[in-house]
């Protein structure tokens, strides 16, 4: 693990989740100094933990893949919101990190990230001050965001104040029954040229978002108006290289082979489920599936243990793990492995996840597998951007098992 961002607060007590902790608060760092084992430091059950393993590979892995195709990399830090995993992307060579939210940029800022995308529109007068503050405070702050109307541009112009560094934008492109975002070239040209009129604004490029659309021929459709809107904004107001920005987690094999390299644009990629990866919907579409490296390069990171503690009828089975613990909007969670009371471990062959409540989760169970109250079910989960948010802190072990770091989330 790289070197640790310390926040003052940041520290493991009995409200933490997962854990056994009625003694004194501790930091995290004292606390994953003392590299307790997951089954028997001071756990309870459901916890969520991080497998050192996987996270070191998917962070190398997209690290290695945008540098050789010639693309800048933001990552989308929504997925995690998290100092340290923040930390580890830039240190592999992330360019700078993307953001969603007015929230989520403060939160970039205070663990020192130097270079923010918003992925989205700005229209807050009163963070479009702050980011015109923080830009005139910290010469090495660079902030780029979105605009796609009249109202966002003369929102952000009024906001940028006198005589400062203007505020960058990117004009959006969306898609047809999408969400954000012009829907045609007239459209993005016609906000450009305000932009390119307003005080106090920079245009700075193009930007949109492929990973909602189904095929590759789609994907390739939709980068190619990019860059046609990117050329014609080259040519109409003179930008050198203007940015062309595209994010998602599916598709960026075909992001690389369309704008990867290009002489033209500044390419940035913003995929951010990578780091974490699951064992359902992204273990599905990743890039990597048609990549020669293989559907292997990518690994799920997030596992969730839960206790058995019912086995009421024949084929069924009953985990303290629900809605409260386990994200399931794309999908229910996949058993892993069955650890029995006696430390055995066995593939979780043919249990599946039919109903979550509250705190409970259904299993239906092969009636050979034997089993019982007081076992353990690891789960990998589907859809890792809405499984952090579940754990304020969240332990990282090694493949052995016992604790070696603990990440803070920021939601």
């Amino acid at each position: 693990m790289s070197e640790r961002l310390c926040i003052p607060q940041e520290h493991v007590d009995w409200r933490t989740k997962g854990l056994w902790w009625p003694g004194e608060p501790v930091t995290l760092t004292e606390f994953a100094a003392r590299g307790d084992h997951l089954f028997s430091g001071p756990f309870t059950w459901p916890l969520m933990v991080l497998r050192a393993s996987s996270l070191d590979r998917n962070i190398a892995a997209l690290a290695e893949f945008t540098r050789g195709h010639g693309l800048l990399f933001a990552p989308h830090g929504k997925t995690a919101m998290s100092p340290v995993l923040t930390q580890r992307q830039l240190d592999a060579g992330a360019w700078g990190i993307t953001a969603a939210t007015a929230n989520q940029v403060l939160d970039f800022r205070r663990f020192g990230v130097d270079r923010v995308l918003l992925a989205n529109e700005l229209l807050d007068p009163r963070v479009l001050r702050w980011v015109a503050a923080e830009q005139d405070a910290d010469p090495d702050f660079a902030f780029l965001f979105y605009v796609d109307s009249s109202e966002g541009v003369a929102l952000a112009s009024e906001a940028s104040g006198d005589g400062g560094r203007p505020l960058r934008v990117m004009v959006e492109r969306g898609t047809p029954g999408g969400r954000t975002g012009c829907r045609t070239r007239e459209a993005v040209l016609a906000v450009a040229r305000e932009v390119v009129r307003a005080p106090g604004l920079e245009l700075a490029g193009v930007a949109g978002y492929e990973g909602s659309l189904s095929d590759a021929e789609g994907v390739r459709g939709f980068l190619g108006d990019l860059l046609g809107d990117a050329a014609a904004l080259a040519s109409e107001h003179g930008l050198e290289r203007p940015v062309l920005s595209v994010g998602g987690s599916a598709w960026f094999d075909v992001v690389a082979q369309e704008i990867g390299g290009r002489e033209d644009v500044t390419p940035i990629l913003r995929s951010g489920a990578y780091v974490a990866h699951d064992d359902g919907l992204y273990r599905r579409t990743t890039p990597y599936n048609r990549l020669p490296e293989g559907g292997d390069a990518l690994s799920g990171a997030l596992e969730l243990w839960a206790q058995v503690t019912s086995t009421p009828e024949r084929g069924r089975a009953i985990a303290g793990m629900g809605r409260r613990e386990a994200n399931f909007d794309q999908g229910f969670p996949v058993p892993r492995v069955l650890r029995r009371r006696d430390g055995s471990v066995v593939p979780a062959e043919g249990v599946e996840v039919t109903g979550l409540n509250d705190h409970h989760a259904y299993l239906d169970v092969p009636e050979g597998l034997g089993v019982r109250p007081g076992d353990l079910v690891s789960f990998g989960i589907s859809h890792p951007c809405t499984a952090f948010d579940r754990w304020q802190v969240i332990p990282v072990v090694d493949d052995d098992h016992r604790v070696v770091d603990a990440i803070a989330t920021y939601f």
